[in-house]
C-alpha cells in the first residue's frame, strides 16, 4: 500500500470512531491505561499499531521488527501518537519489559505461536493475527498457554466482533432459517507469480537470523521477504490459513461445530511455474458427522467473483439461507430465495487488502480486546476457540499435501487414520527457539 493511500486510510480508521458510534470505555484514568507493543510492522502490524494507538487511553509504548523498511513504516503508522514508541529488534527482549500490558502479534505465521507464547509467559496479554499457529500443534501449544498464564489471548479473526454477524449468528440459532447443515465459503483474488528466487546474501536492512526465528535456518533467497513466505510451507499456511481462515471460521460458528469427522482437499499449484509452493486453486470440505459440512474454495490466481464478491460465505438450512459477501452484511432468504431480511455493512469491504479488508469495522475486535485486558468484557474470540477454525484450515493443507482424505477424532480433531498424515501435525524447530510452556 503507497504511503499516501495508508494516511489516508489511517485517517478514515480515525473518523470510524464517531462514524461506527463506538462507546467510550472505561476511564480515562492512568491506573486505566493499557499499554502495548506491536511485533511485525510491514503491513498489517503498522496498521494494528495505528488502530490500537487511537483507542481512548491506550499506548503504543514498543514497536519491534527486524527489517528497516518495516520499522519505518511502524514509526510512519504512530507519527501522530501522542507516544513516540521505543523499538526493540528482539521479541525476546520486549517481552522482558515490565512496562507494559499487551503484545500484538502481526509477524509472519511460524512466529506466532511462539511469539505469542513468550508475551504470555512473560506476564502479557496477547492479540495474535490469524491463523495463529503455522501448524496444528502450535493450535495445542497457544490453547494450552492460555489456561497456563491466565492472560487473555485473542486471535485476529475480526468478524467474531461485528455487531451485525453477531445479530445474524443469534437469528440462525433462534431458527430463521431453520436447522442449518451446510456452508459454502470462498475467497479469490488475482495473485501473480512469484517467480524463482536467487540465493544471494542477506540485504544489510535485514536481520535474517530474527526473521527465521523458531524456524530452522534456511539461505535467503530474493523473492521470500516480505510477502511471498505465505507460500512457503517452512514458513507460511498458504491462502487456506492466509484468508480462508475468515470465512471458514464463520461457517463453523454459524453451523456450531467443533471438531470435524473427515477433511478432503483438491487443488494444487496451476497458474504458474514458480517457487510457490503452496495451492494456489483448492478446494476443500469438513465434515461433522451428522451435524453437517463446510466447503472452502480458494483461488488465489484467478478473481472471477462468487455471487458477485471476491470473498463470503453462505450458510444453507431446512427453511432457507444467509449469505454474507465480504464484510458485515447479510441476507436472510426464505427456501424459496424470497429476501426476508437485508443488513448492510457500515463500511465497503475492500476483499483483497492485505492491510485490512474489512476498514473500520476491525476497530469492533481491537475494543474487545482492550476492553477485556481491562476487565470489562469477555474475548469474543479466545484462541482456544479460534484455533479450532484454524485447525480446519491446516488440515485442508495436510489432506491436500498427502493427497489423504482425513478421519478426524471429533473430541480434538486429531487425525487418526493417517501415521503419515500425522507427520504434519507438527514442525521441527531451531534448536534453542522450541516454544515452550513453562
Amino acid at each position: 500500500m503507497h504511503r499516501r493511500k495508508f494516511i489516508r486510510d489511517a485517517s478514515l480508521a480515525t473518523a470510524g470512531l464517531t462514524i461506527l458510534n463506538f462507546p467510550v470505555f472505561g476511564k480515562n484514568a492512568p491506573s486505566n491505561k493499557v499499554v502495548l507493543g506491536v511485533m511485525g510492522l510491514n503491513g498489517r502490524g503498522s496498521y494494528l499499531a495505528n488502530c490500537y494507538s487511537q483507542l481512548p487511553n491506550v499506548e503504543i509504548a514498543y514497536i519491534c521488527d527486524v527489517e528497516e523498511e518495516a520499522i519505518k513504516k511502524g514509526f510512519e503508522a504512530l507519527k501522530d501518537a501522542p507516544r513516540k514508541p521505543e523499538l526493540i529488534h528482539d521479541i525476546r527482549k520486549l517481552v522482558e519489559k515490565k512496562d507494559f500490558d499487551g503484545l500484538v502479534v502481526a509477524a509472519p505465521d511460524h512466529w506466532h505461536t511462539p511469539a505469542a507464547i513468550l508475551g504470555a509467559s512473560h506476564g502479557k496479554h496477547v492479540y495474535v493475527e490469524k491463523p495463529c499457529g503455522q501448524n496444528p500443534h502450535e493450535g495445542e501449544l497457544i490453547s494450552q498457554a492460555l489456561h497456563k498464564y491466565g492472560k487473555h489471548i485473542q486471535m485476529g479473526n475480526q468478524r467474531r466482533s461485528m455487531p451485525s454477524l453477531i445479530e445474524a449468528v443469534k437469528e440462525v440459532r433462534n431458527g430463521a432459517i431453520g436447522d442449518v447443515y451446510f456452508a459454502k465459503a470462498w475467497y479469490t483474488n488475482d495473485r501473480k507469480s512469484i517467480g524463482v528466487g536467487k540465493h544471494v546474501p542477506v540485504p544489510k536492512t535485514l536481520d535474517f537470523n530474527l526473521w527465521q526465528g523458531p524456524a530452522p535456518r534456511k539461505e535467503f533467497q530474493d523473492n521470500l521477504v516480505h510477502y511471498n513466505w505465505h507460500w512457503f510451507w517452512h514458513w507460511g499456511t498458504g491462502e487456506a490459513c492466509n484468508n480462508g481462515t475468515h470465512e471458514i471460521d464463520c461457517c463453523r460458528w454459524f453451523l456450531g461445530g467443533d471438531y470435524p469427522t473427515q477433511v478432503t482437499s483438491s487443488g494444487g499449484r496451476y497458474a504458474y511455474k514458480d517457487d510457490w509452493q503452496t495451492p494456489d486453486t483448492q478446494v476443500a470440505s469438513f465434515e461433522f458427522g451428522n451435524k453437517g459440512t463446510i466447503i472452502w474454495e480458494g483461488r488465489s490466481c484467478n478473481n472471477f467473483p462468487v455471487e458477485g464478491s471476491s470473498r463470503g460465505f453462505i450458510i444453507y438450512g431446512k427453511n432457507g439461507s444467509l449469505i454474507n459477501l465480504g464484510g458485515g452484511d447479510y441476507k436472510i432468504l426464505d427456501i424459496k430465495n424470497k429476501v426476508l431480511k437485508e443488513v448492510k455493512s457500515e463500511v465497503a469491504p475492500d476483499p483483497n487488502n492485505t492491510q485490512s479488508a474489512n476498514g473500520n469495522l476491525d476497530f469492533y475486535h481491537f475494543k474487545n480486546f482492550v476492553g477485556a485486558v481491562r476487565g470489562e468484557n469477555e474475548l469474543t474470540s479466545p484462541v482456544n476457540e479460534g484455533s479450532k477454525s484454524v485447525l480446519l484450515c491446516h488440515l485442508a493443507n495436510i489432506a491436500q499435501r498427502t493427497g489423504v482424505t482425513l478421519k478426524c477424532d471429533p473430541k480434538n480433531g486429531r487425525i487418526t487414520n493417517s501415521p503419515e498424515a500425522m507427520k504434519l501435525w507438527q514442525r521441527t524447530y531451531q534448536p534453542g527457539w522450541e516454544p515452550k510452556l513453562v
